[in-house]
């Protein structure tokens, strides 16, 4: 296919902010799509070139970006600089230069998105002497051939800032529309913006939205979910779990009592204790085992431990296996916060003394694959008998989640109590007869915590600092996701923070995770990619007109890097909107 093509689709999709709207025109993309293309343009629609649980990344700084625009177009490096700092954008600025260029240009090459595709996947794949080189020449390579609307994108896509305001509720939407809307009898007015359907089709539409998004969360391929919508709808409820692949693993909404815990799951539930560590989805298959954090990034190296326990305790050929790793002092043997253990995620070098430093125990808690079997189907009591036969237990290395199975309130909350004098977090409640529902916050279960909510955000903003300061960025902008997978501003964090590393997260500390990250920068502000996630304690919510959320933090506080969280984990403006409102409760 002519990359032009695609390029079209993302213009269209940048021009409108209205959802349905870009619902439409992505469905009926998708819908004259060849099959055969859906793998490498599903994936560039995303903005990506690999699936978003690869290792694998492109993994281009802007500078390199900047000089590959002056090879390919001629202009001088400061005259591109200068650009960018008045458009803040180098795929706009690509864009202005080359159609300044454009007169003395005879032909463009015919650029295809296979061409774009290959080239950036061949980037990450660059190892060795002349690297940068050899992925400058690639990248010089689609800009020299493309169009300057071409090349706008081509840069956007190598910088992983596409910019086009599409989320996965969008992209799961779209299939639906593209694949099911004659049999549904969707109807799309752009006069008036609005998705009629009749009433006799909606529980359909809905069990159809549904099937389509568990698909997508089992596999986190929309390119997997579109070739089977496109043979029916049979097709996509037959996906399923793959080991080696990571799945979006199953969340939970907060519960405020005991008695809402029940009346939201049935009785008896399985009450089991909330562990302060992060969530692992382990998959063994055979002699290989593999882990996966909740942003679905492979953390098998940094965790020996965790590989070696699950090899000598698990006795299945292949499993999944939900778990989290909690960590513990080396010395007392108690269990410590997840501050404590979370530079262990990131750690590439000295691995073995880490292990031996901040030592885990993993908690395992369900099974989802069994025996070449894809279980998440089975009631969660089955489900937890499987797992009880399928592990032996040796404390601080490997054991079960505590759990109470009850219908006594009384009992439920001794259970509860018993949690929090452990130091846990609070308290799981499920539905011993749900099935495994991959996702986020989509029933099966609740969680009970005793404090009022942190916010997990993301920094999509920052500020360089003063004084002594000045040489960090000392005041960030957060944000929480929207339904459309989008950001709205929530406040700026500026307490919280070490100033010295050794002390904890450090200005210093943050600054160098985000410089790689930062998009535009005016003056002492810069705006970043939002990929950097951190929880925050605050006194109350409060309506703002300063921030895009139309709220705002009051007296925000930085509490944890949260490292195993991915933007798409970020608590949503509907959670802010529902603190705002139960304060309100409160003070009335």
């Amino acid at each position: 296919m002519e990359y032009a093509a695609l390029v079209q689709l993302y213009e269209q999709l940048e021009h409108t902010s209205k959802r349905l709207e870009k619902t439409n025109i992505l469905a009926e993309f998708i819908q004259h799509l060849p099959e055969k293309e859906y793998e490498e343009v599903c994936l560039l629609i995303e903005g990506r070139v690999f699936p978003v649980w690869d290792e694998r990344v492109i993994g281009i700084a802007s500078k390199l970006v900047l000089k590959a625009i002056a090879l390919a177009t001629g202009a001088d490096t400061e005259v591109i600089e200068q650009q960018w700092k008045k458009m803040g954008n180098l795929g706009d600025v690509t864009e202005h230069i080359k159609k300044k260029k454009q007169q003395a240009t005879l032909t463009f090459a015919v650029l295809t998105t296979r061409k774009v595709f290959d080239n950036l996947q061949k980037i990450a794949a660059i190892q060795g002497t002349g690297t940068v080189d050899k992925k400058l020449s690639l990248i010089v390579d689609l800009l020299t051939s493309a169009t300057p609307k071409e090349a706008n994108y081509v840069v956007r896509t190598v910088l992983e800032d596409l910019r086009i305001g599409l989320g996965e509720g969008t992209m799961r939407d779209a299939i639906i529309w593209a694949f099911f809307g004659k049999e549904l009898g969707i109807q799309y007015s752009a006069h008036d913006n609005t998705f009629k359907l009749p009433d006799d089709n909606r529980e359909q539409y809905n069990q159809y939205a549904l099937a389509v998004q568990r698909a997508y969360d089992l596999t986190n391929d929309f390119s997997l979910v579109a070739r089977a919508a496109r043979k029916g709808f049979t097709a996509i409820t037959t996906l399923t779990l793959i080991p080696g692949k990571p799945f979006n693993v199953m969340l939970y909404p907060k519960a405020e009592s005991i008695t809402e815990a029940f009346d939201a799951v049935g009785t008896p539930a399985a009450f089991e204790y909330k562990y302060d560590g992060f969530r692992l989805q382990i998959h063994k298959i055979g002699t290989q085992v593999l882990l996966f954090t909740r942003r679905l990034e492979n953390v098998s190296a940094q965790f020996p431990d965790i590989v070696c326990a699950i090899k000598e305790h698990v006795n299945l050929d292949t499993c999944i296996l939900d778990a989290e790793a909690v960590g513990y002092d080396s010395i007392t043997k108690k269990y410590v916060p997840f501050q404590k253990i979370s530079q262990r995620i990131k750690r590439k070098y000295d691995i073995t003394k880490m292990s031996r430093d901040y030592p885990m125990e993993l908690v395992v808690f369900d099974i989802l694959y069994s025996k070449e079997k894809d279980i998440t189907q089975e009631p969660f009591r089955q489900r937890r008998t499987i797992l009880e036969k399928a592990m032996t237990q040796q404390k601080q290395i490997i054991r079960l989640s505590e759990q109470l199975i009850t219908d006594s309130a009384t009992k439920a909350e001794k259970f509860y109590q018993q949690s929090l004098a452990a130091g846990e977090e609070g308290m799981m409640v499920k539905n011993i007869t749900a099935a495994y529902q991959p996702g986020r916050h989509v029933g099966g279960g609740v969680k009970i915590k005793p404090i009022l909510d942190a916010l997990d955000v993301v920094i999509v903003g920052a500020e360089w600092g003063e004084g002594k300061r000045s040489k960090w960025l000392a005041s960030f902008i957060i944000a929480v996701r929207t339904d459309d997978g989008t950001f709205q501003e929530i406040g700026r964090v500026g307490t919280g923070f070490k100033e010295k590393t050794e002390e904890g997260t450090s200005f210093e500390q943050l600054t160098e995770l985000l410089k790689p990250r930062i998009l535009t920068e005016k003056e002492r502000e810069v705006l970043v990619q939002p990929t950097i996630v951190i929880e925050v304690h605050y006194e109350e919510v409060q309506e703002s007109p300063s921030y895009s959320s139309g709220y705002a933090l009051r007296f925000p506080r930085f509490i944890r890097l949260r490292e195993d969280k991915g933007p798409h984990d970020i608590s949503t403006l509907e959670d802010v909107k529902r603190i705002y409102e139960k304060q309100r409760g409160r003070t009335e």
